[in-house]
């Protein structure tokens, strides 16, 4: 047997491809190496080009009783202090709305869409990528069981790389690469029930990550409607360099410690917000190096590509990882099918649509373009402020907020105006 394209990675770039993927009419298996996929990880914002793809997929209800609709984006000061903001989603303009959710909640509606639309075994667990051959005009892939310890392999028309930040196709296309690059900046992050706080559906940023920055949001409808808050929390601190010093393991399950992250924040209150109570009250914290690496000068050859984490990871400055994952999904199922049967065409077609504009956003973020005027407000007012235009230039206002157009990628009436991906 032939399986036409077979992605490797269930997350939700490889997720989104395999719903891609059927509705073109292409014919598509996904594996993942865990035994089983459980709803792990924390908040993150699905941007309104991301909400578009998904909602063209038949999601849109799905994501509106999953995820909280994202009314605006505030900047504040470590002491509260407002200095920027502006709506989001719909209430800028959009068609479609922002959604801030749990991560492991989109994975899990995202799988049960594949599984009740292509059926129970269109992805296969505690399955891993091995290796891939050339073997005339198909592809083997040699796939680990990792129960049973065994290798078998299957003839496949096309791969996908959809394993994340340490892709093993990623490996075997690009050899010698080395770990991912750290910035100095190490992230705590936490879920924790809370009070509703900053009017509700608020993404709040506050301090700067030339020192300490916090990002606070919530992400469950359902807590909403319980009239409680179900709040996503990011605490960012630089470390200056140290001979030897690395950023150790990138790995979203990895514990920390309250301990650790608790005195760069001692007395930081924004609005009704007490931010040492709520990294108090939360069960688990997790740690893990703001990384990113080096944007590729090209994807995959032959028969074989990379999507998501995998081509393009980048730090998470403008929200954009996973909705960059899910444009990345719809872009290859198009190009596939407009350039069927030759799915070699299709690959280098998607590859051509979006690794220069995967390239500029992982640029984009390493920049930081925001946080120069965040750092800027935190070394002129040290204590606070009264007037951000006594701190701020308003021509500095201005490319703040033009910071987050650099880091986004989309624009308001281009989204608006672009026909359909979507496969007739």
């Amino acid at each position: 047997m032939t399986v036409d394209v077979l992605v490797a990675g269930a997350g939700i770039g490889g997720l989104t491809a395999a719903l891609s993927l059927h509705a073109a009419g292409i014919g598509v298996r996904v594996v993942d190496s865990a035994d089983a996929l459980r709803p792990v990880g924390v908040g993150i914002n699905l941007l309104p080009h991301a909400v578009r793809e998904l909602t063209e997929l038949g999601l849109g209800d799905a994501l509106a009783a999953t995820g909280v609709q994202t009314a605006e984006m505030v900047h504040y000061d470590r002491h509260g202090n407002r200095i920027w903001g502006e709506p989001r989603g719909r209430a800028l303009g959009y068609h479609w709305p922002q959604y801030s959710l749990h991560r492991g909640e989109l994975q899990v509606l995202l799988l049960d869409a594949v599984r009740r639309r292509l059926g129970e075994r269109a992805v296969v667990t505690g399955t891993a990528f091995v290796r891939f051959l050339e073997d005339g005009k198909a592809l083997r892939v040699v796939l680990r069981d990792m129960a049973r310890g065994r290798e078998h392999a299957v003839r496949v028309r096309a791969l996908v790389g959809a394993d994340g930040l340490y892709s093993s196709v990623r490996a075997r296309l690009h050899p010698g690469e080395g770990p991912p690059l750290w910035n100095g900046i190490r992230m705590w992050r936490g879920v924790t029930e809370w009070h509703p706080v900053l009017g509700g559906r608020t993404v709040a940023v506050a301090g700067s990550n030339a020192q300490a920055k916090l990002v606070v949001y919530p992400i469950s409808r359902e807590a909403e409607l319980r009239g409680r808050a179900l709040l996503n929390w990011v605490a960012e601190v630089r470390f200056p360099p140290e001979p030897g010093s690395g950023p150790g393991s990138a790995d979203w399950n990895r514990s920390g410690r309250l301990s650790d992250v608790l005195p760069h924040y001692a007395g930081w209150r924004i609005g009704d917000l007490d931010v040492p109570a709520l990294f108090a009250a939360t069960r688990r914290i997790l740690e893990y190096p703001m990384v990113d690496r080096e944007p590729l000068p090209w994807w995959g050859k032959g028969p074989v590509t990379l999507l998501g984490d995998a081509a393009h990871p980048m730090y998470p400055v403008g929200s954009n990882g996973a909705s960059q994952a899910i444009l990345d999904a719809r872009v290859l199922a198009r190009c596939l099918a407009l350039t069927d049967p030759d799915r070699v065409a299709g690959l280098r077609a998607y590859e051509e649509a979006r690794r220069e504009a995967t390239t500029a956003l992982v640029l984009a973020n390493r920049r930081m373009p925001a946080d120069r005027y965040l750092a800027a407000v935190a070394e002129r007012a040290p204590d606070g402020f009264a007037r951000v235009e006594d701190v701020l230039t308003a021509e500095e206002l201005g490319e703040l907020r033009n910071a987050y157009r650099w880091t986004t990628g989309t624009d308001v009436t281009e989204l608006n105006t672009r026909p359909t991906w979507s496969v007739p």
